[in-house]
């Protein structure tokens, strides 16, 4: 007989959670937010011509959330096949290691606590009802059924992106010339702030340490391309 293949995932949770999906919507929509508020006031900062900034507010946004799309497709592809190729060995080990399985299922409810006697009948009880579902569970985490999409991913991703991008493009664009930038930054301003909110409480952190940071992070991309952008005025003296 051959021996037991050690598992390589060593039983870490694999699948995402509704949690980590939303955090995963405020990273992008702050992504937008800051990305495109630090290329608007860099370009306002070298030119007032409205047309200009609309033109680069409207590509940065696109190429923007092209770029969340495609990498968060690739990225959750590379899970999804991860994901389906610790399922298949899984089903193998099973197949062809039913006893060991079982021991390995039971010393995992010893694990978590429970004594060994009682976690044997736990494991043969699940092993009876469900062995797969029981040991994709327990040792990987994992939902056969309800595995990541990419596509999906990939549109959240750019929508996120593209629903914090439009308030620095808006906020720049609109209002008169006079006021865009104080205007832009305090948009900008009140949408980091509540972005590092609802990121603290997506995480479980504390909120205000991680909107320090975030609005921070803001403000100082802002700052440094804005300097940049002064650097080749092209504004009539």
């Amino acid at each position: 007989m051959k021996p037991h293949p050690v598992h390589g995932e060593l039983h870490t949770n694999v699948s995402s959670s509704k949690q980590n999906w939303l955090r995963a919507a405020v990273l992008g929509s702050n992504d937008g937010i800051v990305s495109l508020s630090a290329l608007m006031v860099g370009v306002a900062g070298a030119t007032t011509a409205t047309h200009t900034l609309l033109i680069t507010g409207i590509a940065g946004l696109l190429a923007g959330a092209l770029s969340m799309a495609v990498g968060e497709y690739v990225s959750v592809s590379t899970q999804r096949d991860t994901e389906r190729a610790l399922l298949a060995k899984e089903r193998y080990e099973l197949e062809h290691y039913a006893e060991m399985e079982l021991e390995e299922l039971a010393s995992l409810y010893v694990a978590k606590g429970l004594k060994p006697e009682t976690a044997k009948v736990v494991a043969q009880e699940l092993t009876d009802h469900d062995v797969f579902a029981a040991h994709v569970d327990a040792e990987l985490g994992i939902d056969p059924d309800n595995l990541t999409s990419p596509a999906q991913a990939g549109f959240a991703s750019a929508a996120s992106f593209t629903a914090g991008a439009i308030i620095p493009l808006l906020a720049i664009v609109l209002p008169p010339e006079a006021i865009r930038i104080p205007v832009t930054f305090v948009a900008v301003l009140v949408a980091l702030i509540v972005t590092g909110i609802l990121s603290a409480k997506a995480s479980g952190s504390k909120v205000l340490p991680v909107t320090v940071r975030t609005v921070l992070g803001g403000i100082i991309a802002m700052a440094i391309t804005f300097g940049i952008g002064r650097l080749f005025n092209t504004r009539p003296v």
